[in-house]
């Protein structure tokens, strides 16, 4: 009997395996590459931050200013007290 495509006649043998178990690695490496660093499951912009610098006084506030809900000298008002509290880096930015 002949098996792994007429392995005494010169075939791969159990080589013929290999190829598919490679294939089979390297698209499976891709997409766990994708998961890791593109598709981040919709949870937004705060997806690869920790959770105590997503939910920070300062990003809150940013989302609050992005959303219409204080206007821009509310803003910069609250931006500075909140620098002075937490000394981010940088000032307030431009102003």
């Amino acid at each position: 009997m002949q098996t792994l495509a007429h392995f005494g006649d010169g075939g791969p043998g159990p080589w013929i395996l290999f190829l598919p178990v490679v294939w089979a690695l390297v698209i499976g490496g891709g997409v766990a590459l994708l998961r890791r660093t593109v598709w981040r499951g919709g949870r937004g912009a705060d997806a690869g931050r920790p959770a105590a610098e997503a939910g920070s006084p300062l990003t809150v506030l940013g989302h609050r200013f992005a959303s219409g809900e204080i206007d821009e000298d509310e803003y910069w008002r609250r931006l500075s007290v909140l620098d002075e509290q937490f000394g981010r880096p940088g000032g307030a930015g431009g102003r």
